[in-house]
């Protein structure tokens, strides 16, 4: 069967995040494929994706795959599936990929972005669902966050950081880089945070220990302290899902044998 490989952005605010779930339990991204897939297919198509955003978790590339009957071949995927899925919910490109690709196995790093919203007079009504209100909780210390920020790189143990609800071999993850992008919106704060893998919430929890830090409840110094002991009951609380937003999966090849590189650039500076 040929293999289809989907890039997708979706806003997650009404959705029960991208796995599927029990029937009356909400609406999913997977779920919202897969039916409209079965509708174009005239059969049940399973979606895979590279990774299970939580609900009310955004998404500007995410990246999956589905197996579609042979008699489907050079049908327009895209235009088709954007005519049935909803309106929170697009398809940015749908290609014919090697029947070995992968969307979750096959990813060696992704990119999530979490924004905060600084200002503390306001929030601008349309960027509410996109970010995380901060600004009225007083003035961040940013010089001490993005020292912490410095400790999240490199092969490390985050267990401190993962919520319960999935089971892992190992809690070691490569983080390539935590900053602050230099070049955010006025009255915003954006967060880079890229790695070869995530812990479940593990992003949220790590924006939610830079902000504890902006804020002084705790020092870079406490967060190296949590980070060495791997207590998740040890470490600040976690970030909404609002603010955060999957912007990039990396894969070796883009499946057609292109080589792919997302993160080889040296990191964005922090401004």
């Amino acid at each position: 069967m040929p293999r289809l490989r989907l890039t997708l952005a979706y806003d997650g605010t009404h959705f029960s995040g991208w796995q599927l779930q029990a029937p009356g339990l909400g609406r999913t991204v997977q779920g919202c494929l897969e039916e409209a897939l079965a509708t174009l297919c005239a059969q049940p198509v399973r979606v895979h994706g590279a990774g299970r955003t939580d609900a009310g978790v955004h998404a500007l590339a995410q990246v999956a795959h589905a197996d579609v009957p042979r008699s489907r071949t050079g049908f327009p995927w895209q235009k088709a599936l954007n005519a049935l899925l909803p309106k929170d919910l697009s398809v940015l490109e749908a290609v014919e990929t090697d029947p070995a690709f992968h969307a979750r196995f096959d990813a060696v790093g992704k990119e999530y972005r979490y924004t905060l919203w600084t200002d503390p007079r306001f929030v601008l009504p349309w960027r509410r669902p996109y970010v995380w209100d901060v600004g009225r909780r007083g003035v961040l210390d940013v010089a001490a966050m993005d020292a912490c920020a410095g400790l999240f790189a490199g092969y490390r143990d985050f267990a401190a950081f993962q919520n319960a609800g999935t089971v892992v071999n190992s809690t070691v993850r490569q983080v390539h880089g935590v900053v602050r992008l230099p070049d955010a919106p006025e009255h915003e704060m954006v967060w880079q945070f890229r790695a070869e893998g995530f812990l479940k919430q593990m992003v949220r929890n790590l924006m939610g220990a830079l902000v504890a830090v902006g804020r002084g409840k705790v020092s870079p110094e406490d967060i190296r302290s949590v980070l060495t002991k791997g207590q998740r009951s040890l470490a600040p609380g976690t970030a909404p899902a609002c603010g955060l937003c999957l912007h990039a999966v990396e894969y070796a090849s883009d499946g057609r044998g292109h080589k792919r590189h997302l993160f080889h650039q040296p990191e964005a500076g922090q401004g």
